[in-house]
C-alpha cells in the first residue's frame, strides 16, 4: 500500500499544480473547481491507502522475498443460482412502465422491487461459515 500511496500523492500534486496554473492562466471557475475535486479525491485515495498502511504493514506482494503461499486461503462465499436478480429487474420495469402508465402498476413495482431486493440481501444470513 505503500507503493499505491505514494502513487496517489504524485498524482494529487500534479492536480494541485494544474489547478494553480489553470487558474492564474484561464480565470474560469468551472476547470478549475473539477481541477480541485480531482485533487482532493486523488488525495483521499493516497490517505486512505498510506492509513492501511500504517495499521497493517507490507502486503506479501511488497516484500521481495515473499511466496504464493501467503496470501493463499479462503477467497470468498461465491452463491448458488438465484432467482432474485431476475425478479429485482423485473421490478425496476414495473418501476418504470409505472412512471408512463400511472401509479398503480408504479405502487406494484415498488412492491416487487422491495420484496426481491429484501431477499437478495437477506438470501443467504443464515449460511454456515
Amino acid at each position: 500500500m505503500k507503493t499505491e500511496a505514494l502513487l496517489f500523492a504524485g498524482v494529487a500534486a500534479f492536480f494541485l499544480v494544474t489547478d494553480a496554473i489553470y487558474i492564474w492562466l484561464a480565470r474560469e471557475p468551472a476547470g478549475g473547481a473539477a481541477l480541485a475535486v480531482s485533487f482532493g479525491m486523488a488525495s483521499v485515495i493516497s490517505f486512505f491507502c498510506a492509513m492501511n498502511y500504517r495499521r497493517k504493514g507490507a502486503r506479501p506482494e511488497d516484500r521481495q522475498g515473499s511466496e504464493i503461499q501467503e496470501r493463499a486461503g479462503e477467497l470468498d462465499f461465491f452463491p448458488p443460482e438465484s432467482g432474485y436478480p431476475a425478479a429485482v429487474a423485473f421490478g425496476v420495469s414495473l418501476l418504470a412502465l409505472g412512471l408512463v402508465f400511472g401509479l398503480w402498476v408504479f405502487l406494484i413495482g415498488v412492491g416487487v422491487t422491495g420484496g426481491s431486493l429484501l431477499g437478495t440481501v437477506f438470501q443467504f444470513a443464515r449460511r454456515d461459515h
